[in-house]
C-alpha cells in the first residue's frame, strides 16, 4: 500500500515530467517517420523505387545503431537536460534539411544523420525516467511517454496528408513543406528543455522537502540492490545473455512499429483512396492502440507481471500483420492494423522496464542504449525488406509476413529468458524478466 507522502511525490513528478517528455516524443516521431507520408508524393518527384524509399527509412537505424551507446553515457555524464536539448535542435536542423534531398544518395546520407543526431532520445528518455520513479510504477509511466508514438501518428498522418497540399507553394513541392514546418517544433522544443527539465531528483526545487527526501531515499534504496556496477556497453551486451535478449525482442518489435510508421500509408494508398483519405484511416489504428497501451501496462504494474504481457501483444501484433496481408478491403485492413498497433504499442511499456530492474548507474546507461540500439536495427529489417519484396513480387504480403515472423521471435525469445531467470530470482521479479 502506497504512504500518503509516495502518492503525493508521484503524482507531483508525474505531472511535471510526463506531459512534457510525451511531448519531445511526439515531436521525434513525427520527424522519424514522417517520410512515409512525403513517399507518396516524394518518390514520383524523384523517381524512388519501393527498395529505395524502403532502405533510405531504414538507414536512419544505421546512425541510431552507431551513436546510441556514446550518447547515453554522455546523458548520464552531462545530465538529461543539457543532452536532450542537443538532440533535439540536431535533429530538427537535419529533418528540415530532409526538404533539400535531390536523389537516393542524399536521401540516404540524410536519414543516416537524423538517426545519428535523434540516437540517444529515447534511450536517454527511458534512462531519465529510471531516475525518478520506482520500479513497481514505471511501465505504467512509460506507456504514457510511448503513447505519444501512436499519439503523433493519429494527428499526425492528417497533418502531414494536409501540408503534401501546399504543392506548388513558393515553388516547393509539398513534401519539401512538410520536412521543412514539422522540424520548426523539435527546434523550439530543444531550447525548452534547457530551461524546463531537472537532472536528479536531488535537485527539484520544485518539490517540497519531504518529498525530495523520500524520493532520493527511495531510488538510492533501489539502487543498492541492484548489479550496478557491470559495464554493458555494445561488445560487452553482447556477452551478456539479458542483455542481448532484450535487443533481440526489441529488434521484432522495432520491425513491426516502423513497418506501420513507414509503409502502412503505402499500403492503404494502394487500395486506391486520396491522400488526404489515407491521413484520416492511418490515425484509427493508433487512437486505439493507446487505450489499450495505457490499460494493459497498468495491468502489467499492478500484477507484477512482464513476461506474458510482452509475449501475447507480440502474438496479438503478428497475427495482425498476417491478417493485413490479405485484406483487400478498406475496412478489413484497418482492422487488421488496428490489431498490429495494439499488439506493438502493448508490448513495448513491460519490456522496458525489465533491463532496469537489473541495472542501474552507467551501467543502465549502456545496457539500455545496447538495447535500443541493436532491437532498432529492426527499424531497418522490416521496412527494408517490405520495400525489396514489393518490388521483387508486386506485393506487400511477404514483407509483411516477414515481419510477422520477428514478431513471433520477440515473443518466443521472451519466453526462453523467463525460464532461464526463473532459478536465479526469488520474490516477485521471477515474472518480470
Amino acid at each position: 500500500m502506497a504512504t500518503d507522502i509516495e502518492q503525493r511525490t508521484l503524482r507531483r513528478i508525474t505531472w511535471r515530467i510526463v506531459p512534457f517528455i510525451m511531448l519531445l516524443y511526439f515531436v521525434a516521431y513525427i520527424d522519424r517517420v514522417n517520410i512515409g507520408f512525403a513517399a507518396l508524393t516524394m518518390k514520383e518527384d524523384l523517381g524512388f523505387t519501393a527498395s529505395m524509399l524502403g532502405f533510405g527509412a531504414g538507414i536512419f537505424f544505421w546512425g541510431y545503431f552507431l551513436c546510441e551507446v556514446p550518447s547515453n553515457i554522455v546523458l548520464h555524464k552531462v545530465g538529461a537536460r543539457l543532452w536532450i536539448a542537443r538532440v533535439m535542435v540536431t535533429w530538427g536542423l537535419i529533418s528540415g534539411g530532409m526538404a533539400f534531398i535531390e536523389g537516393p544518395t542524399s536521401f540516404y546520407v540524410m536519414r543516416f544523420l537524423l538517426g545519428a543526431a535523434e540516437a540517444g532520445f529515447f534511450p536517454g528518455i527511458i534512462l531519465y525516467l529510471s531516475y525518478w520513479f520506482p520500479a513497481r510504477h514505471r511501465a505504467g509511466v512509460t506507456a504514457f511517454f510511448m503513447a505519444a508514438a501512436p499519439i503523433s501518428t493519429a494527428l499526425g498522418s492528417p497533418l502531414s496528408a494536409a501540408l503534401l497540399e501546399m504543392n506548388g507553394v513558393g515553388g516547393m513541392h509539398g513534401w519539401q513543406w512538410m520536412f521543412i514546418l514539422e522540424a520548426i517544433p523539435a527546434l523550439i522544443l530543444g531550447v525548452v528543455v534547457f530551461f524546463y527539465m531537472t537532472d536528479k531528483p536531488e535537485q527539484a526545487a520544485w518539490l517540497k522537502d519531504d518529498e525530495r527526501a523520500w524520493l532520493v531515499k527511495a531510488m538510492a534504496d533501489e539502487n543498492a540492490g541492484k548489479g550496478g556496477d557491470g559495464k554493458h556497453g555494445i561488445i560487452a551486451g553482447l556477452a551478456n545473455p539479458r542483455v542481448l535478449a532484450l535487443a533481440m525482442i526489441y529488434f521484432g518489435t522495432s520491425a513491426g512499429l516502423y513497418t506501420l510508421g513507414i509503409w502502412a500509408p503505402q499500403i492503404i494508398k494502394q487500395l486506391g483512396v486520396s491522400s488526404m483519405t489515407v491521413g484520416f484511416l492511418n490515425a484509427i489504428p493508433p487512437i486505439v492502440s493507446v487505450v489499450a497501451m495505457v490499460l494493459w501496462s497498468r495491468h502489467s504494474d499492478r500484477t507484477g507481471e512482464r513476461t506474458w504481457h510482452v509475449v501475447l501483444a507480440c502474438l496479438a501484433a503478428a497475427v495482425g500483420l498476417v491478417v493485413a496481408a490479405g485484406a483487400n478491403s478498406v475496412v478489413g485492413l484497418i482492422a487488421a492494423l488496428t490489431l498490429v498497433n495494439i499488439g506493438i504499442s502493448c508490448a513495448k511499456p513491460p519490456l522496458w522496464s525489465m533491463p532496469t530492474m537489473f541495472l542501474s548507474g552507467a551501467a543502465a546507461a549502456t545496457g539500455i542504449a545496447t538495447i535500443n540500439s541493436i532491437g532498432n536495427l529492426g527499424g531497418f529489417a522490416g521496412p527494408a525488406m517490405i520495400g525489396w519484396v514489393k518490388d521483387q513480387t508486386g506485393s506487400y504480403s511477404g514483407g509483411l509476413y516477414f515481419v510477422a515472423g520477428l514478431l513471433v521471435m520477440s515473443a518466443v525469445l521472451t519466453l526462453l529468458l523467463a525460464r532461464s531467470q526463473k532459478p536465479q530470482v526469488a520474490g516477485s521479479e521471477a515474472t518480470a524478466h
